[in-house]
């Protein structure tokens, strides 16, 4: 007689929740190419994600500029390096500090965001009386905050990183009596293609990530009022693991292609 392997409880649910959320992403897919087009609803959550989420992504970004500058410029300069800086912290925000860093602030402000507004439609029946009424909820309610996310999460991070570099500069001028001027001319010219591209590709998977998670758990979110926190707290969390999960992803294929 053959042994069974028994599966931990924990892990089969985690299984099954990636089993749901994948076949949730397939009818998005499916969703998103059929009549109506809800362009007016598209346009108020592009809105919503991306106008009033630039004063938190700016500060983030500021700030993230400062810092790195201020705590990187002493290491430089022990090795006579200071005409390193604006190269070095160019590339690394482009590449990777900037992407990763706005999508966090964002899946915390917006996965969250969705997850507890689509939470509380659906724990107070308005996603019920939508499907009453003859209205598809999925395309109105899902369809334009995820392809709202995808569109906006990469303007959102090339906001940010152009606000991180320009925190940088202003350490620089301060500290090291660089120019705004010279100090971007060395940013840029030590920028590749390569170095951009990859960036500007995987955040359009973050976005699609943080409306994905974000929609899921408040679309499928149950138990009341309870829910609605646990929906918004699990999609934060979900969305975070599922960001680092991508960048590994992207960076090991553009390692994959840079050596081809």
């Amino acid at each position: 007689m053959e042994k069974r392997i028994r599966i931990p409880e924990n892990v089969r649910s985690f299984l099954i929740e990636i089993g749901d959320l994948s076949y949730f992403a397939g009818r998005f897919f499916r969703e998103l190419f059929t009549r109506p087009f809800e362009f007016k609803e598209l346009m108020h959550q592009c809105y919503n994600m991306g106008n009033r989420s630039l004063l938190l992504v700016g500060v983030t970004g500021f700030i993230l500029g400062l810092v790195f500058t201020l705590q990187s410029r002493p290491t430089l300069m022990e090795f006579g390096a200071e005409s390193w800086m604006p190269s070095m912290v160019s590339i690394s925000i482009v590449r990777e500090i900037g992407p990763v860093i706005t999508a966090l602030i964002c899946a915390g402000r917006i996965s969250s965001g969705i997850g507890a507004e689509l939470g509380s439609m659906r724990v107070t029946e308005q996603i019920d009386a939508m499907e009453v009424s003859g209205t598809n909820p999925f395309k109105y309610l899902v369809v334009t905050r995820i392809l709202a996310a995808t569109l906006m999460i990469p303007l959102l991070i090339i906001f940010g990183d152009a606000i991180a570099l320009l925190g940088s500069a202003l350490v620089e001028y301060l500290k090291g009596d660089v120019s705004f001027q010279l100090y971007f001319n060395s940013a840029f010219d030590a920028l590749e293609y390569s170095d951009i591209n990859p960036a500007i590709i995987k955040s359009f998977f973050f976005g699609f990530a943080i409306g994905l998670v974000g929609s899921y758990k408040g679309y499928t979110c149950t138990r009341g009022t309870v829910g609605v926190g646990e929906a918004s707290n699990s999609a934060v969390v979900f969305t975070s693991m599922l960001l680092f999960v991508i960048d590994f992803i992207a960076v090991f294929v553009t390692d994959i292609f840079t050596e081809i």
